[in-house]
């Protein structure tokens, strides 16, 4: 904020079970996004602000209305207006990776970019989006050779569950605000986070739900 930036969103951290045990880190934390750190995938990326860079790919939800916070999954559905597929760019300014699980909310949930794909309609195919996120499986290739597969379930069983679980957070968090309607929330790495390096480029391919795979090169 101090820089001119505004809010447009939070990323949820840690919400993929499968790499606490890499981390030390054993609860997801959240963080904010802004206008400068969310974009489009239309350019090579440039890694040289980021620190010990590395790449998660993620479903990303719009919100159209404000959640409640005694919504269940279901009610929470309504409040989603787009769904997309995106990568999060994820830094950490403690070297090597290692931290204390206070020092990753300390710096912002090590978020770097979120840069977010094309964006698909929620409501006229919700229950099929339900199911499909649950379900999918994931492919991360970086230069043409496969690097990690994941799948929705490992991101809480679900990234719908892990916007849920966001809402209940910020439900009982009282320096922070709820979601608004507009914002734009990221929900955790589908797959292990892995290094990146400019030169690199990086795609997926997706299983099992209506969203196509996506490039990204960094320079």
């Amino acid at each position: 904020m101090a820089r001119g930036e505004t809010v447009v969103g939070r990323k949820i951290g840690f919400t993929n079970r499968r790499i606490w045990p890499e981390y030390g880190v054993y609860a997801p934390n959240w963080g904010y996004v802004t206008d400068r750190t969310v974009c489009g995938l239309e350019a090579p990326l440039s890694l040289a602000p980021f620190v010990e860079p590395k790449i998660e790919p993620e479903i990303v939800f719009g919100i159209g209305k404000a959640p409640q916070a005694d919504m269940d999954e279901t009610a929470l559905m309504d409040c989603i207006e787009w769904v997309a597929h995106g990568f999060e760019v994820v830094q950490s300014i403690f070297p090597n990776w290692k931290f204390a699980p206070a020092d990753t909310v300390a710096a912002n949930a090590m978020h770097g970019a979120l840069l977010v794909g094309p964006r698909h309609s929620f409501k006229p195919r919700a229950a099929e989006w339900r199911r499909e996120l649950a379900t999918f499986e994931i492919e991360l290739y970086r230069n043409g050779e496969l690097a990690d597969h994941g799948s929705g379930a490992n991101v809480l069983d679900s990234p719908l569950t892990a916007l849920h679980h966001l809402v209940g957070l910020l439900a009982i968090d009282r320096v922070n605000p709820p979601l608004r309607a507009g914002e734009v929330v990221s929900t955790g790495t589908l797959t292990r986070a892995l290094p990146v390096a400019a030169g690199e480029t990086w795609h997926t391919r997706l299983s099992g739900i209506a969203l196509d795979g996506l490039e990204l090169r960094f320079r």
